[in-house]
């Protein structure tokens, strides 16, 4: 393994609308599902329009600081150079929690789609070699990824509108409104994590910044095409699911009280049967909408500890690249390795409440580290600026804020594990990393093009 810490510009703006999209769009695909027993279809629709608000005042005020410093760490980067190494590693840390593991869950999704084609295999094996193909592809090259990830993705939204087109005929309200609060409205903030995978990782495009042709102006355009994109399939896919036959249709398998990893499917077998031509075409393109989101977060989790190791915040390996693929393998590959356990561990609604748990931090202190930069570096190149400032960028502090706490009391065992893990990195951070390593002055973007 060469010594070399550059990563290869190969991205324009077609490529980021797909990786943008790509990264999200499994959460059309499974997870949102789990929020229907906490909210029901009213308790999660509301869920879902507070998360999509959040969501678009983020990415319009994102945009700014990934456009203004574009580099491969993301909020670390932004948060070091604003508020300092201490909040720039805590705000990295939360990064690499939401990165490393929103893969697993999603893998563990992969292994459910398949396991209905092949019911003799167990889901973990499906699970475990999707891991390693795709972290071999990632290893291999980012353009040979970010093309396979284009492609993937554009089918992945052709099956949506597929199922929303044959659903969407199905739509009674009367059906969508069954048993509408089982926890009344307090449900709905309960079912937060779950209205946020519909959006989960979006804000991965920030982290190919620096593999992006002219990132100053693509990027902003990456991050608008994609967000405009998720939040027209997003209700299309709630209301057309949902409004078959209600909400457990798509929750639970007939006979079976325990939730479901394929709600779509759910609700297509009970609207046509499996046996049917679209059934069988919504199982195979719709596991491509689960590997676009598993492949594009395996890339961008590779970048974020890749950035982490490159700075020397982490061990050094993690921070080189290959020296012919200018890709960061051993970062790639050591974030498999955590997924691995994860998976092991079976609990898919609570990997996703770790991820969520990681992005609504990474959310908050990149709000506030824009607020900062723009008070602390008021000249500092801003190609684009994140609109009606300081409102919209306030929205998404505050309603990120606001979920962050909703998150915290509904799951306090795993608010207490990711606790645990940002103290034991600070600790790590303070304890081990040199001091001249911590004091060392990064500037992340003046030397960006």
């Amino acid at each position: 393994m060469s010594t070399n810490t550059e990563l290869k510009r190969e991205l324009g703006p077609l490529m980021l609308w797909g990786l943008g999209v790509g990264y999200v769009i499994s959460g059309m695909y499974f997870g949102w599902n789990l929020g229907l027993p906490e909210g029901g279809p009213y308790g999660m629709l509301l869920a879902t329009v507070m998360v999509t608000i959040m969501y678009v005042a983020f990415t319009l005020s994102y945009s700014e600081l990934a456009c203004a410093i574009p580099k491969a760490g993301g909020v670390f980067v932004y948060a070091h150079r604003a508020l300092g190494p201490g909040i720039g590693f805590l705000g990295g840390t939360a990064q690499i929690v939401e990165f490393v593991f929103a893969p697993p869950a999603i893998a563990a999704a992969i292994g459910a789609y398949l396991n209905i084609k092949f019911p003799g295999v167990d889901t973990l094996i499906f699970a475990m070699a999707a891991y390693m193909i795709f972290t071999g592809l990632n290893i291999w090259g980012v353009k040979l990824s970010a093309i396979f990830e284009l492609v993937v993705t554009v089918l992945a939204v052709i099956e949506l509108l597929i199922f929303a087109g044959v659903t969407a005929p199905h739509f009674s309200l009367e059906s969508f409104s069954q048993n509408p609060l089982p926890n009344g409205w307090g449900g709905a903030f309960a079912a937060i994590p779950f209205a946020i995978w519909f959006y989960l990782a979006i804000e991965g495009l920030a982290n190919v910044a620096e593999e992006t042709h002219n990132p100053q102006r693509n990027i902003s355009i990456g991050f608008g095409s994609a967000m405009g994109t998720l939040v027209m399939l997003a209700f299309l896919t709630f209301f057309c699911a949902v409004g078959v036959n209600g909400w457990e249709t798509v929750v639970y398998e007939p006979g079976s009280t325990e939730a479901s990893d394929s709600p779509l499917p759910l609700a297509m077998g009970h609207l046509m049967g499996r046996d049917t031509f679209l059934f069988g075409l919504l199982i195979n393109v719709g596991l491509l909408g689960l590997v676009a989101s598993f492949h594009g977060i395996i890339l961008v989790a590779g970048r974020a500890t890749f950035e982490m190791g490159r700075v020397g915040y982490a061990p050094r390996f993690l921070g080189r690249t290959l020296a012919k693929r200018k890709t960061p393998a051993a970062a790639l590959l050591l974030n498999m390795l955590v997924g691995f356990g994860a998976l092991l561990s079976g609990r898919t609604g609570e990997i996703i409440t770790m991820a969520v748990f990681g992005a609504l931090t990474l959310y908050a202190v990149s709000m506030i580290s824009l607020f900062a930069l723009r008070r602390k570096e008021p000249d500092l190149a801003r190609p684009y600026r994140a609109p009606c400032y300081p409102l919209i960028p306030g929205i998404a502090l505050a309603f990120s804020l606001v979920c962050l706490v909703a998150l915290t009391y509904h799951n306090p065992k795993i608010a207490l594990l990711y606790s645990t893990i940002l103290c034991l990195a600070l600790g790590w951070f303070y304890l081990v990393v040199p001091k001249e390593t911590r004091q060392r002055q990064h500037t992340f973007g003046d030397e960006a093009p």
